[in-house]
């Protein structure tokens, strides 16, 4: 294999539904699910699949989401995780980079509420960019699933949140956008904590743009602290801060 695709047997498959988030780019995108868990989804089923297919799910705290990395055109066999410093290599299959042969995501993810008509699936900490094409559900199962004594190498633990530095002016327009986008404050100090940049991007100092929602967050990172910058309503206000 030469990296640019995957070999054997070709398998048919079809999505069954569109994620929709508040991440249009991957820059930003959680890195992990559970991660920020301001971070709502919004699951929209075919309506040709019908509302039985979530009959009982309502019942259940989490589930686990399986998706296209639709964004993602090629594979690699080796890969450089973020939480390495992006810079030590690792087989793609002993990581969770998009970049695999068949571009299969999963994310285990808060289940908030079903509604069936049309089937709508609301969820709470995702890592999804807007559009991804949905492939399967299925709900999670403590008794088989959860393993506190699971070792994860380098992955053991969450990565340390930054603290964020936010003036009042650009939180209070944060907070003006969430008549319809809630949450976005937290949302946006959540993914601003998280340190989006990449990882070989950690060592440097500079500004960088984030989108999140109706917004463009520009922010920069010194001495492991995030300061806000400027909120630039993505419709072309821009709202600065003095």
């Amino acid at each position: 294999m030469d990296g640019s695709g995957p070999a054997g047997e070709a398998v048919m498959m079809q999505s069954i539904g569109t994620i929709r988030s508040s991440f249009p780019d991957r820059f930003g995108i959680p890195r992990q699910p559970g991660l920020i868990p301001a971070a709502r989804a919004r699951v929209e089923l075919l309506p040709e699949l019908g509302s039985d297919v979530v009959r009982g799910l309502e019942a259940f705290s989490h589930v686990w989401v399986v998706f296209l990395f639709h964004q993602v055109d090629r594979w690699k066999p080796l890969v450089r995780p973020p939480r390495l410093g992006g810079t030590a290599k690792r087989g793609v299959f002993a990581t969770r980079s998009p970049y695999r042969p068949n571009r299969i995501g999963l994310s285990l993810v808060k289940l908030l509420a079903v509604e069936r008509d049309p089937v709508v699936i609301y969820v709470e900490g995702g890592d999804f960019v807007d559009g991804t094409p949905l492939l399967d559900l299925k709900p999670y199962l403590p008794y088989a699933e959860a393993r506190p004594d699971a070792r994860a190498d380098w992955a053991q633990d969450a990565p340390a949140a930054l603290p964020v530095d936010m003036s009042p002016e650009l939180e209070s327009q944060l907070l003006a956008y969430e008549e319809e986008h809630p949450r976005l404050r937290a949302l946006a100090e959540q993914v601003l904590a998280a340190d989006p940049r990449p990882a070989y991007a950690a060592a440097r100092t500079g500004r960088y743009v984030v989108r999140v929602g109706p917004v463009d967050l520009r922010f920069s990172v010194d001495g492991g602290r995030v300061a806000l910058l400027e909120v630039i309503d993505i419709a072309g206000r821009a709202r600065r801060d003095p």
